[in-house]
């Protein structure tokens, strides 16, 4: 009977693999409904931002050589100065690479320039990079479960402040491009300066016929709508993180759910092994039992 103990701890093994393939199955679950939501929410504000591009597309239509803070001076390239980063990791991992690939980015950017700057959204980041030692900003502490366009204003709010303070000459944006869901990689934009280029058509436009009345000044008008601009990309920049958190969480599960399938059928073909070996074993004994009592 030395086989009846296998048999329980593979059955045992059993049971407990079916329960993690319950969890595996309601995090893919959950996940799939969180993409949906984020991606209907992103969605429903697009139209608002752009928008506003169009309306600074048309600012530049009218004077292409407008000054402003939010733009590249001409002729200069290159600032000296603190470079600022915004990093947009998840809060927790089991979402593969995900996480892995936004702070590798994250290393080799930070190691081509300092001084440098990290505002990191979610706390795996923020894990990561104090337990390696890298210098984060303490009080910037936001949660990157389910994005929403507050948030992205008083992340946008405390980025501007230091930029138009001078404390940072650049603001970059390390986050993951969603995309159209089937590949997700890590995407750096350059949210501030911007260039004028960035906002003039490729295609031929019709002239302007009638001149536009700006109140009180192109400048005036440029340094009320960037902000709200600003406060759209962030956001955008969030839900498509979110979005890419979410897909990659759901193909890890998925992965994981396939593993389990495979273990379940190797086990229960070991199950089924173990089981016949018993019965074919208490055969042989009842058979000799019954023998040496016959020879009896």
């Amino acid at each position: 009977m030395n086989s009846m103990p296998n048999i329980v701890e593979i059955k045992n093994r059993m049971e407990s693999i079916r329960d993690m393939q319950k969890i595996t199955n309601a995090m893919y679950l959950i996940a799939s409904a969180k993409l949906r939501h984020a991606k209907a929410e992103l969605n429903a504000t697009r139209p608002y931002f752009n928008a506003l591009k169009t309306e600074i597309k048309r600012v530049f239509r009218i004077e292409a050589e407008i000054e402003n803070r939010y733009f590249y001076p001409k002729g200069e390239h290159e600032f000296e100065g603190a470079y600022g980063y915004l990093v947009i990791t998840a809060d927790k991992g089991l979402a593969g690479a995900y996480n892995h690939n936004v702070i590798k980015k994250t290393q080799e950017l930070i190691g081509k320039h300092s001084p440098s700057k990290l505002f990191v959204v979610g706390e795996y980041g923020r894990q990561y990079f104090e337990a390696h030692g890298i210098p984060i900003e303490k009080d910037f502490v936001y949660t990157a479960q389910n994005p929403t366009l507050h948030r992205a204003r008083k992340i946008s709010h405390t980025i501007l402040e230091q930029y138009k303070a001078g404390e940072l000459k650049k603001i970059f944006v390390i986050y993951t491009d969603y995309g159209n869901g089937l590949k997700t990689d890590v995407n750096v934009m350059r949210l501030l300066p911007f260039h004028r280029a960035d906002f003039i058509s490729p295609t031929v436009e019709k002239a302007v016929e009638e001149p536009f009345e700006f109140l009180h000044s192109l400048g005036k008008v440029l340094d009320n709508i960037m902000p709200s601009y600003i406060t759209g990309f962030i956001y955008s920049a969030l839900v498509d993180s979110f979005c890419s958190e979410q897909s990659s969480r759901m193909n890890a599960m998925n992965a994981a759910n396939e593993n389990t399938k495979d273990i379940l059928a190797e086990l229960s073909l070991k199950y089924n092994h173990e089981r016949q070996n018993t019965i074919t074993q208490e055969i042989t004994e009842i058979s000799a039992a019954s023998k040496k009592g016959t020879e009896v």
